[in-house]
């Protein structure tokens, strides 16, 4: 039996439900982290149970082409309304090839369709090899909040 291609840069980025077949692969995206970047991000399956219990949480696995490469979740309180990027990753084998970038769009444009959305909040650890960076070059910009020890950053829609 051959092993699946590995999608490459030009692949279709999606995201899409969680379903109980696809729920394994997802949550196994949470090992092929480089070890630098553990204490980063939630596992991604702690991250699924949480979102189980919480009313406003969206989630979603982010596909390149037919294979699951991250995974995203957003606080979306339409009540504030205030829409907040809980967690985000893309797995380790995966990255670099635009997927990430592809993903915040897909959620941007979520986002806009949600009551009131103006802007996306996200907070990351600053730290070397951490997320800050990818999230300058996507569009946000430092807020001067701090969210439980991490910078938080505004993205404007």
């Amino acid at each position: 039996m051959s092993q699946p291609q590995k999608p490459g840069p030009s692949a279709k980025v999606t995201l899409r439900e969680i379903t109980a077949e696809t729920v394994g692969p997802v949550c196994r995206l949470s090992r092929t982290l480089p070890e630098h970047q553990h204490g980063f991000v939630a596992d991604n399956a702690f991250s699924i149970a949480q979102a189980h219990f919480s009313e406003t949480a969206w989630f979603r696995a982010v596909y390149a082409d037919e294979t699951p490469v991250g995974f995203i979740m957003l606080d979306d309180d339409a009540t504030k309304p205030e829409y907040f990027l809980w967690r985000f990753m893309i797995g380790g084998d995966y990255q670099g090839n635009g997927y990430g970038r592809k993903a915040i769009e897909l959620l941007v444009d979520y986002v806009k369709t949600r009551p009131g959305a103006k802007e996306l909040l996200v907070s990351f650890v600053q730290k070397e090899h951490g997320p800050e960076e990818f999230y300058l070059k996507t569009g946000f910009k430092l807020n001067g909040q701090m969210h439980g020890g991490e910078v938080g950053a505004t993205l404007e829609l």
